[in-house]
């Protein structure tokens, strides 16, 4: 199967979706200007790259429900190509690509009400893109314009994010193939800012966190990656306890942990880790035990993670382990909120652990699709919030089915406060990867960097 020919099934499978009344715009990504004459490096839109695999800016795809596709595309030009770069055009776009026709932009009001006239439906992605809805209505209005003239204009206005979200929560065998390796990039990456880490302070030699940075996107390139997936987190000591913390210049000390949450895109498709090593390569007794617990925690979350699961059962899971964790370590002192299901029915390991345990992942890091079973949708139950006293109206999670990627993330974030164990003081971790669900359990596609304490040690020992 060729790529072309995926890209093609997939606006079969969404023209179908819609039904043959149906059309579907989808724009690509705006260029996005740094600061005066340099732009952000580009990154076409995700649904409009799902759809096409086209990767140059300007563009727009037309679907309709018999299955037509047009795309409209920079028009070659000899003198800006010098500038910018090779254009494909739209005279080899529709070979190329697998196109029913294609169109330079430039023509595109002009063409775009005979594409709408005589839909049932116009569908396009709601709030995603700048000026979409206006853009959307002037193409109407110019075909309602021509009512007298035997036009039928679409009644009807749909949300494309919805079928298209749809779609990308199952990834097919090629998707599956891309993931695993930009997850055998990343882990790469992190093997080699645990060895430099160790490496440098061995040798006497300051280390900070752009260092360690700079080990990963070495890494990253060197692969192939065309990005990082998203902002990388190298954060020393104490700053592991800040979520988003990004990196910057802190130092990196002999005895403090590092934290990195890290990973690379490769031709769209995101990793996404974390681990959590420390500077020198050896654990003290502190760190080693709170490192067990979420190291536990994420491995409860993996049991839980199959398909006929719910997307929370796995942080269910880890919530468990961790909070009976916190109890036996002396974070939570059970003469104050009780046993494990106090802790878990008033939420009081919030303070240690303040996040969920995983997202969706795939073309985004944190990918589209939704977290609601679709089946269910109009269960609802209301409870009350332990710790802000808001009523939270639940629906039923989604139930995982083979195909689906998401991340397996807990950690623990122990910030100096009164009652809290001083040998715990300023210890951030976290330990994540990425998983496919499969008909058995789930797939780690990110396991090629090391896990355990004792592996960890062996690697930064080397």
């Amino acid at each position: 199967m060729s790529n072309t020919s995926i890209y093609q099934q997939r606006r079969a499978q969404l023209a179908k979706a819609m039904g043959p009344g149906g059309v579907a715009i989808i724009p690509t990504a705006p260029e996005q200007q740094r600061n005066r004459d340099s732009d952000f490096p580009y990154r076409a839109d995700s649904y409009f790259y799902y759809l096409t695999g086209f990767t140059e800016p300007k563009a727009w795809l037309v679907v309709t429900g018999d299955g037509c596709s047009t795309l409209f595309c920079q028009p070659k030009d000899a003198e800006r190509e010098i500038w910018d770069g090779y254009r494909l055009g739209p005279v080899s776009a529709p070979v190329e690509l697998d196109l029913t026709a294609a169109y330079s932009v430039a023509n595109l009001d002009a063409k775009m009400p005979a594409l709408l006239d005589g839909r049932d439906a116009v569908w396009f992605p709601f709030a995603t893109h700048t000026g979409l809805e206006a853009q959307v209505s002037g193409w109407l209005g110019a075909l309602r314009a021509r009512v007298r003239y035997g036009s039928l204009t679409p009644q009807t206005q749909r949300d494309l994010c919805g079928l298209l979200d749809e779609m990308r929560l199952i990834k097919d065998p090629s998707e599956q193939a891309t993931m695993r390796r930009a997850g055998q990039i990343s882990a790469a990456a992190h093997i080699r800012a645990m060895k430099t880490s160790a490496q440098m302070l061995r040798a006497g030699k300051e280390v900070r966190e752009f260092h360690l940075e700079a080990e990963l996107l070495h890494e990253f390139r060197m692969n192939g990656s065309q990005f990082p997936a998203y902002g990388s987190i190298v954060a020393a000591g104490g700053s592991a306890c800040v979520l988003h913390y990004r990196a910057d210049r802190g130092l990196v000390r002999d005895g403090e942990l590092v934290l990195i949450d890290a990973a690379c895109e490769l031709d769209g498709y995101a990793s996404d880790i974390t681990r959590t090593f420390p500077a020198n390569g050896r654990f003290t007794g502190p760190q080693r035990t709170l490192y067990e617990l979420v190291l536990a925690a994420e491995e409860a979350a993996v049991a839980a993670t199959k398909a006929g699961a719910r997307f929370t059962d796995p942080h269910d899971a880890a919530v468990k382990v961790l909070a009976q964790g916190m109890l036996d370590v002396g974070l939570l002192d059970k003469n104050k909120v009780g046993n494990l299901d106090d802790v878990i029915e008033k939420r009081a390991y919030f303070k240690f652990y303040m996040h969920r345990t995983g997202h969706w992942i795939g073309m985004d890091v944190h990918d589209c699709g939704d977290y609601t079973e679709p089946s269910e949708i109009g269960q609802i139950s209301t409870r009350k919030d332990a710790l802000t006293g808001e009523l939270i109206q639940d629906r039923p999670a989604r139930i995982l089915r083979p195909g689906m990627a998401m991340t397996l993330e807990p950690g623990i974030y122990v910030r100096p406060g009164e009652g809290v164990p001083e040998q715990f003081h300023n210890i951030g971790i976290r330990i994540e990867d990425d998983a496919l669900v499969t008909t058995a359990g789930c797939e780690l596609i990110t396991r090629d960097v090391p896990v355990t304490v004792a592996d960890i040690e062996a690697l930064m020992r080397a």
